[in-house]
Parts: C-alpha cells; sequence; structure tokens
C-alpha cells in the first residue's frame, strides 16, 4: 500500500536509535525527507546520510534546542508536514525514590517536550490543511504499571493527544498517540536486562507477554507510518496500543 507520503516532510525526535531510529526508516521508504533530531551530532549525521534525510544535533529538553531543531528542518527540507515525539525522560524507579523532582523531570521529559515541539509546527500544518503528529507514549500510559513519575507523565500526554486532536481535527490534521508495550532493540533497556538476567526475562515473557516474545521496533514504526498516511485521516484522538495484548486496558 502506498501511504502518499512522497515528498513529506517528517521531523522525528529522539530517532537515532530504537524506536526512533526504526520510524526514520519506516518514513523515509515511504519517501518522506526525514529530519533526525537527537543530542549526538556523529549520530545525527550518520542515521540522517544512511536515511537520505537532514539531521540536526539539538537538546529539546530546551526551548532553545525545540526551536533550533524546527528552524533547521524547515531551512533545509521545508516545512514540516509529520512530527513524531519519540522523546521521553524517566525519572524514579518507585514512590520511594520518586518526590516534586522526579515528576518535574518527568513531565518536563515527555508532556512538555512533546507540547513544545507540536506547538512550533502546528500552525503551519494548519494553514496548509494536512499535518500529522504522533507522540509515542507507553503501556504504562494506558494503564497503572512502570515507574510512578513516568506513568503519570505517559498518562497526561494520552490526555493532550485527545484535547488537542479534537482541537485542529477541522484544519486538516490528526494527532494520535502509539504506544508501546515491551520492545526489544540491540542495546535497549530489555536487552540489557535480559543480557543480566536471562531466566528472570524468560519467565517475565512467559508470565505477561501473550505473544510468547518481544515486539520489534519494525512492528511499531509500521503503525506510526500507516497514523501518518492520507489512509488514515479518520484516525485522529486515538491511542494506538501496539503491545501484542500485553497491557490489559479495556479501553
Amino acid at each position: 500500500m502506498d501511504f502518499e507520503l512522497a515528498g513529506r516532510v517528517a521531523l522525528v525526535t529522539a530517532s537515532t536509535k530504537g524506536i526512533g531510529l526504526g520510524i526514520v526508516q519506516a518514513l523515509a521508504r515511504e519517501g518522506a525527507k526525514v529530519s533526525v533530531v537527537a543530542r549526538t551530532e556523529a549520530d545525527v549525521k550518520r542515521v540522517a546520510s544512511e536515511n537520505g534525510g537532514f539531521g540536526v544535533a539539538a537538546d529539546i529538553t530546551t526551548e532553545e534546542g525545540c526551536r533550533r531543531a524546527v528552524d533547521e528542518t524547515v531551512s533545509n527540507l521545508g516545512p514540516v508536514d509529520i512530527l513524531v515525539n519519540n522523546f521521553g525522560a524517566r525519572a524514579g524507579s518507585s514512590w520511594s525514590d520518586t518526590g516534586a523532582d522526579e515528576l518535574l523531570a518527568a513531565f518536563n521529559g515527555n508532556v512538555v517536550v512533546s507540547a513544545r515541539m507540536t506547538q512550533l509546527v502546528l500552525a503551519g500544518m494548519s494553514d496548509r490543511g494536512w499535518g500529522r503528529v504522533v507522540v509515542i507514549q507507553s503501556v504504562f500510559g494506558r494503564e497503572s504499571g512502570g515507574a510512578p513519575a513516568y506513568n503519570a507523565a505517559k498518562a497526561a500526554e494520552i490526555s493532550m493527544v485527545k484535547s488537542l486532536a479534537r482541537e485542529v481535527a477541522a484544519k486538516g490534521v490528526t494527532v494520535n498517540g502509539v504506544a508501546p508495550g515491551s520492545i526489544m532493540w540491540p542495546g535497549g533497556g530489555w536487552h540489557r536486562r535480559q543480557a543480566a538476567d536471562p531466566e528472570g526475562i524468560a519467565d517475565f515473557v512467559r508470565r505477561d507477554m501473550p505473544l510468547g516474545r518481544f515486539g520489534t521496533v519494525e512492528e511499531v514504526a509500521s503503525v506510526v507510518a500507516f497514523v501518518c498516511s492520507r489512509q488514515a485521516s479518520l484516525v485522529t484522538g486515538a491511542c494506538i496500543a501496539v503491545d501484542g495484548a500485553q497491557g490489559r486496558s479495556n479501553i
């Protein structure tokens, strides 16, 4: 299926490894002109070169970094048609080490970054009558679980997506969340945990993963690419679980 993304400008944050890298590759295969945004300049240049895109080394936890990411993308590729907010931050692991500082760090590194990046491109999308905003959420935003500050921040992102989608729907802009479950990729958190405790991780898979395996980056990226397509024009305000039924939420 042709998603009709050829020539569209797509900006993907935190996109030199893991899910972000997979999204860059999926959108590039659909013909999009992809802006790769991450902190490390060497990685940004490498991924951009491999995918025929443009790279911006920026710290998007700051307002200046967000603005630079968008401004350099527009200057080199054109107005942003697709924004994928993949950047996310964790703080604390349980309520025993989570207080106000951890909550602020989690909200700033998830909700605030996603909102700030979106606000920088939304007016242009609305004026042109077409746009796609995707926020990478989590199974632990749809339901309780994981680090409490991260859990709360991801739940807030789901709320943000719904309210924003309703506000801009008539302007040709869709806003959606994609909520992955546990995804395995080389060098990622689950990969490190499996190396450290293979028996414990095998037990986790048997107990909590109905498919009997972890999800892959490519499986998440394929859903993101579809959500950005013309064919997905009626899909907006959604939180789409991509978790192999790992999650237990009924909605």
